[in-house]
Formats: structure tokens, C-alpha cells, sequence
């Protein structure tokens, strides 16, 4: 692909983030996106064939950014707890922040799919897992954690994030709940 198509694919997913952002996933047809991003129906179909493709597409771009973002601040002079209240706030955003996410999206879509090809909301759990289970153990060689099963402790903070997510999106979980719920997740592995 050239380097202008490149760029043209970028630009249809950009947009087509904001439509599924503010739509959700099944209320979203082809057109939605082709007048988001001001182009023919025939230009768009020449990089997609359909919502569902573009879809997923984004949802990879997504969580490719996410990792980038998180791999940076593995990389600086952070502390792990550092790096946890950073992944924590970024699930916060997600969760109750003022922008829309894709979170909604992610869950019709997978209801209505459920049991076809990859799903990519399992594989966001299972790297959110490793995150996490990677900054416990860092935690935990530099003094600042105690935890006897790193990686159970962080399957459990991933599931009660995911929880948080669908009963802020369903039920108003308000910002102030939310911080509460991690400050008892990180009060069960700060060293004392």
C-alpha cells in the first residue's frame, strides 16, 4: 500500500473511532462512516468492505496506541506504582471520563458476535493482565509490593475494572466511586 494509502486508512480510521465512539457498534452503517469522513461510498470500499471490518480494524489501531503509551512508561524512571496509577487512570477515562469510548461498542459488538473469530476484548483483558502482573512484580523488587500470586492478584484488579466499566456504562458508577474501588485495589498489594 502506498504511502498515500496509508494515509487515506488512518483518516477513515480516526474517523470511524469517533462514529463508533459516539454510536456504538450495531448503530453504525457504512454511510455513517463515509459522511463522517467526507468521502464517496466507492473510496471507502476501497479500503473496507464492510462496518464490521473497520470495526475491528480500530479496536486493533486502539489497543496498539494503548500498549505504545503503556511500553513508554515501562521504559522511563517511573515506579511501578507510578505506572499502575497511570494504567489505572487510563481505565478510569475509559470508564467514567467525560469522552466516550469504545467500551459499549466492544460489548455489542461481541454479544452479537459472540463465538466468532478472535475476540479482542479477551486478548485487551489478557494484556491488561500481563500489565498488571508485570508492575507487581517489579513492585514487588523494589519493596513497594507484597503479593504471593502476582498473576492472580492481577487477573482479579483486571476483572473488578472490567466490572467497573459495564456498571459505569449501565448502572453510573460515578468518578468518585471508581477512585475508591482502586484505592482498595492497591491497598491489597502496597508493602507496608
Amino acid at each position: 500500500m502506498s504511502n498515500k494509502s496509508e494515509i487515506k486508512k488512518k483518516y477513515i480510521l480516526e474517523k470511524a473511532c469517533e462514529v463508533f465512539k459516539e454510536k456504538g457498534y450495531k448503530s453504525v452503517s457504512m454511510k455513517d462512516i463515509v459522511e463522517a469522513c467526507e468521502i464517496s461510498r466507492g473510496g471507502l470500499y476501497l479500503y473496507y468492505k464492510s462496518t464490521e471490518e473497520i470495526f475491528l480494524d480500530v479496536l486493533r489501531a486502539e489497543t496498539e496506541r494503548s500498549d505504545r503509551n503503556l511500553e513508554k512508561e515501562l521504559a522511563g524512571e517511573a515506579t511501578p506504582t507510578d505506572i499502575m496509577m497511570v494504567f489505572f487512570k487510563a481505565q478510569k477515562a475509559e470508564a467514567v471520563g467525560k469522552q466516550a469510548c469504545l467500551g459499549m461498542a466492544m460489548y455489542e459488538y461481541y454479544a452479537v458476535k459472540s463465538g466468532k473469530g478472535d475476540n479482542l476484548i479477551r486478548d485487551r483483558f489478557e494484556s491488561g493482565v500481563l500489565v498488571l502482573q508485570r508492575l507487581i512484580e517489579m513492585g514487588i523488587k523494589t519493596g513497594e509490593f507484597r503479593c504471593a500470586y502476582p498473576n492472580l492478584e492481577a487477573h482479579s484488579m483486571m476483572y473488578a475494572l472490567e466490572g467497573m466499566k459495564i456498571m459505569a456504562q449501565t448502572a453510573r458508577l460515578s468518578s468518585k466511586e471508581f477512585d475508591k474501588e482502586i484505592i482498595y485495589l492497591l491497598s491489597r498489594i502496597v508493602a507496608e
